[in-house]
């Protein structure tokens, strides 16, 4: 059976736009065809592959096609390169649809970004998520590429090793004189405030069991982005682990100070992106592999 390139392109537009608008916009067309277009291909594959809503995402069935056509599209990008000619989305630019956990968006990630940007026109759609489940948005088909924790690879798709962030504990020395002035324990971490960066954020429990061999319960206050973070542990809210790049001008300044002095937590971070030859994520791979090399220590 063979599919509808139109189709297809509607499909893959509505997902990555995340609205028939949107995809009406980026195709030139109007929202009418795209979902004349949608509908078609999910009469011919017998499925529905568009789950409607604010945004658009794709159902089960739709997100092995998803995947499909985001194949497709690199593919394209090779063949049409030596004449000169670009993807018709986004004004000429490739769509490269990306996971990436927020610390690393905030320390080393971008300048891989811009070093492909600056050899040929992509468009970066990036999913800021968690290192230990942004492999999972590779297999929904999401994306094509994703900074994670898991070493194992996902099906279809290749694990490299990238180095391992650092993060330290840290707390304002007030918070410390508050919390623990008798010292770092099982009895006050329990009770200590820690922040965390949402449900999904392991890490704080991670360096209480280890210096504790036990699962604690203190209070928490969930602060979901980096800086806000950093901020959190200045002003005494709670403490937190921080990449430890991020927070050494505060360490040295003495606005911050770590709650165990010499007790990192080293995360090692993986690059996995699908098995595919394409230039485009190639160029992408290199990069993000120089970039990384920049700023994470050996894992």
């Amino acid at each position: 059976m063979q599919i509808d390139s139109r189709q297809l392109s509607a499909f893959a537009a509505v997902l990555r736009e995340g609205s028939f608008d949107g995809a009406a916009r980026a195709l030139h067309i109007t929202p009418s065809a795209v979902s004349q277009r949608v509908k078609g291909l999910e009469e011919r594959m017998g499925r529905v592959l568009v789950q409607r809503g604010s945004p658009c995402v794709a159902t089960p069935a739709g997100q092995a096609l998803q995947r499909h056509a985001q194949q497709l599209q690199l593919l394209e990008a090779d063949v049409l390169r030596p004449f000169g000619l670009g993807p018709p989305q986004r004004q000429g630019a490739l769509p490269l649809a990306l996971a990436v956990n927020a610390d690393s968006l905030a320390t080393w990630f971008v300048p891989a970004l811009a070093a492909v940007q600056a050899s040929q026109p992509v468009a970066f759609e990036l999913h800021v998520e968690d290192q230990d489940h942004s492999a999972l948005l590779l297999r929904e088909g999401r994306v094509m590429a994703a900074v994670t924790s898991e070493p194992g690879p996902v099906q279809g798709c290749v694990a490299e090793p990238l180095g391992a962030m650092r993060y330290v504990a840290v707390a304002s020395p007030a918070f410390m004189a508050r919390h623990f002035a008798q010292g770092v324990d099982a009895a006050s971490l329990a009770a200590a405030p820690c922040s965390v960066f949402n449900a999904r954020d392991s890490l704080q429990a991670r360096f209480m069991r280890r210096l504790t061999r036990k699962k604690l319960a203190p209070p928490l206050h969930r602060v979901p982005g980096t800086h806000g973070f950093i901020h959190a542990a200045v002003h005494g809210l709670g403490w937190g682990m921080n990449p430890q790049v991020l927070v050494a001008g505060l360490l040295a300044s003495g606005d911050l100070v770590e709650l165990v002095p010499g007790q990192p937590l080293d995360v090692a971070l993986f690059w996995q992106h699908w098995r595919i030859e394409s230039e485009a994520l190639r160029g992408l791979t290199g990069a993000v592999h120089a970039a990384a090399g920049a700023l994470l220590v050996p894992a």
